[in-house]
């Protein structure tokens, strides 16, 4: 059963949009109507609301044919043909720090993202995680490359785009997009949503309040069809039990917070006190590997299992996400020193 709502002077659209001229236009939007009990049909008007106990969001500029159908859970898929612009996709409201599986199909003929997208308020701030795309690649000539994060398997580029007198979840608007962009694509996986949020803060790029945060196909000018199931899990908003350090000393103290724990992996971070040219120790029980890393200068010793960790300018608070290989009882401990 669903539960829907017009989206008032919905955005832009999408980054895609950035580099196409447009003429302008009014949209009547006019809200589906589903009745309790009564399995969605396709969608094919803006509309936000509730399915199944995930939030979704549709919108299209109107131009050419979009339809989104809702599918049992996190399941929904698109189909798409000579459209003008588009987003849609199943999510949650208000978004966090998830990290969010996903898999299915993405066949796009033309231009079209596959992305984990979402908006903030205070500042306004639109963004994408994009792990697939059609003909072109986001965000063009108009974005400014701030560097890279690796995590989930991959490298992502990081990128901020001005937006000016564009639409948004606000109505016309300044506002700026945030990117990160996989180097290489894929359909399925994981996405440590947080270690994006976690890299953007080390650029100075800072989100706002949350809105609503989806998975989502947009395709622009172009045809093609998806088929995406999502699910995922929302990190604690408190930082729950502090583990103290073993061995801490030498001016310093380092302190576990116990992060998620999801499927094969699982995230930590680590809070510095006592002073600001620390060097923390963390010490990882093989097979366990460490895939990510945020908010510090990361090294290794030869074997793999001492990571050393110095400040690198984004405060006393670092993190990164272990891979279990198998082995799920172990988690890592930590010292401080100065140096």
């Amino acid at each position: 059963m669903s539960e829907t709502s017009i989206e008032p002077r919905r955005r832009r659209r999408g980054r895609l949009g950035l580099f196409a001229s447009a003429a302008g236009a009014t949209i009547a939007l006019v809200a589906a109507i589903v009745l309790p009990g009564t399995p969605a049909a396709a969608i094919n008007s803006n509309q936000t609301g509730t399915n199944n106990g995930f939030f979704y969001s549709f919108w299209s500029d109107g131009g050419g044919s979009v339809n989104m159908d809702l599918g049992a859970a996190g399941n929904y898929s698109t189909t798409w043909s000579n459209v003008g612009n588009f987003v849609a996709g199943k999510g949650w409201n208000p978004g966090a720090r998830r990290n969010v599986t996903y898999s299915g199909s993405f066949n796009p003929s033309g231009n079209a993202y596959l992305a984990l997208y979402g908006w903030t308020k205070n500042p306004l701030i639109e963004y994408y995680i994009v792990d697939n795309w059609g003909t072109f690649r986001p965000p063009g000539s108009g974005g400014t490359l701030k560097g890279t994060v690796t995590t989930d398997g991959g490298t992502y580029d990081i990128y901020t785009a001005p937006r000016n007198n564009a639409p948004s979840i606000i109505g016309t608007a300044n506002f700026t997009q945030f990117w990160s962009v996989r180097q290489t694509k894929r359909t399925g996986g994981n996405i440590n949503v947080g270690a994006h949020f976690d890299a953007w803060a080390s650029k100075g790029m800072n989100l706002g309040a949350h809105d609503y945060q989806i998975l989502a196909t947009e395709g622009f000018q172009s045809s093609g069809n998806s088929n995406i199931t999502i699910g995922g899990t929302t990190p604690p908003t408190t930082p729950g039990n502090t583990t103290p350090p073993p061995g801490g000393g030498g001016g310093c103290t380092a302190s576990v917070v116990p992060g998620t724990v999801f499927g094969d992996r699982y995230n930590t971070t680590v809070n510095v006190s006592g002073a600001s040219n620390w060097i923390v120790t963390a010490n990882l029980t093989p097979p366990q590997k460490v895939s990510s890393t945020w908010n510090g200068t990361f090294s290794w010793d030869s074997s793999g299992n001492v990571m050393t960790v110095r400040p690198n300018g984004s405060g006393n608070s670092f993190g990164f996400t272990t891979m279990m290989n198998g082995n799920s009882g172990a988690r890592p401990s930590v010292s401080c020193r100065t140096g």
